[in-house]
């Protein structure tokens, strides 16, 4: 297979440079998903020297971004987040929609037709997933154990939240051709499919628990299948399918397990995800955008990590105020997924998406490192 031999190997050598420049990354205090940014931005057409296969890793990336968001939504434990933290029930919804309401406005002030600008405002709204789990696992982090359980359980419940904003704008920003009531009552048949989902795999998967790799096989499987039919049959995007899926199949213990099998799969093909949105960056058209960028960042700030602080004082919850409004405060994946979706259907100009990506990027840096910095303790002033 001698014309398969580059690709592959430009794929290993991606992923070794992924690796590296996520090691140089969080060794000078910056979370890994930077420096798999920063290779993507290296091998992109935009920059010079080597330009790496866009259409190659881009399926790769979905895969991996699908595997990310199916496994996300089996980890959300709604009971759980009721039993523990239950004003979160309330309070990030809320905030879900406020940012996505205050952001949408300033968008479409700014010029963005409104349906795009709603979309847009809940990007804003969005956070990482991925980038919240780096917080709370880290060696640096300074969050103490109640702080990145509402840090956890918040995000979760604003992907919840987002999904379904985000369904009805996605059916009027990006029609597939049908009639919005129409293609809303697909995403409802979806919805029942991921059901009939949650009801048979667990009883497949524990017939096969002690066949690991059927095991394995059928998860993966699954995922990419269900959230493939969202996409295909139904309408959606694939990383909100790939998470109503895994969200249906959240509250089974064989999904559980199936997530923790999933894991290392999922962190390969999700740096893969991440070195894809880098090779999207445009350095010029982030020229061009930089009054997009710090619109986004603004927002971000104004609209989100401020209300999320006010809530969490009012609401009582039992976390760090600063750190979890600072934790929360930067775009995620859906974000991304969303300004995709938006710039496929030509609903987007090029200077608000690279503004839009620009964000993505900034916010993270600026999360992951001043949420550390907010929890370490004032150093005492000698006495005179």
């Amino acid at each position: 297979m001698p014309e398969t031999g580059p690709a592959i190997l430009e794929i290993g050598v991606v992923l070794l440079a992924a690796a590296a420049a996520g090691w140089t990354a969080r060794r000078v205090g910056l979370p890994a998903i930077v420096g798999y940014l920063a290779v993507g931005l290296v091998v992109s057409p935009f920059t010079p020297g080597y330009v790496a296969d866009r259409h190659q890793l881009q399926l790769l990336a979905d895969v991996g971004v699908v595997l990310l968001l199916f496994e996300v939504g089996i980890e959300v434990d709604v009971a759980r987040i009721r039993r523990e933290q239950g004003a979160l029930l309330v309070l990030a919804p809320l905030q879900t929609v406020l940012t996505t309401a205050v952001a949408g406005l300033a968008f479409a002030a700014a010029g963005i037709e409104p349906a795009v600008a709603g979309l847009l405002g809940l990007a804003i709204a969005f956070s990482s997933s991925v980038v919240i789990v780096n917080i709370t696992r880290s060696r640096r982090r300074t969050t103490d154990r109640p702080t990145e359980d509402a840090l956890l359980g918040w995000s979760v419940l604003q992907d919840i939240t987002g999904v379904a904003i985000a369904a009805a704008l996605i059916a009027v920003v990006a029609p597939t051709g049908r009639p919005v009531p129409l293609a809303l009552a697909g995403l409802a048949a979806f919805g029942a499919l991921a059901v009939v989902a949650a009801f048979v795999l667990p009883r497949a998967l524990r017939r096969l628990r002690n066949d690991h790799d059927l095991f394995l096989i059928v998860s993966v499987a699954v995922g990419l299948a269900v959230a493939g039919i969202g996409s295909v049959v139904f309408g959606m995007p694939l990383a909100l399918a790939a998470f109503v899926a895994g969200l249906a199949l959240g509250e089974s213990h064989d999904a559980s397990e199936a997530r923790r099998r999933l894991l290392p799969f999922r962190d390969v093909f999700a740096v893969l995800f991440f070195v894809t949105v880098g090779t999207l960056i445009d350095p010029s058209a982030l020229g061009t955008g930089l009054g997009w960028l710090a619109l986004a960042i603004g927002l971000v700030i104004v609209a989100k990590v401020v209300p999320i602080m006010l809530l969490a004082r009012v609401g009582r919850v039992h976390a760090r105020p600063v750190q979890l409004g600072i934790g929360l405060g930067q775009l995620g994946e859906f974000s991304f997924v969303l300004a995709s979706v938006a710039l496929a259907a030509g609903r987007l100009d090029t200077p608000v998406y690279a503004g839009i990506l620009g964000a993505v990027v900034v916010t993270i840096v600026l999360s992951t490192v001043v949420v550390r910095l907010v929890g370490q303790p004032v150093p005492a002033v000698p006495p005179a």
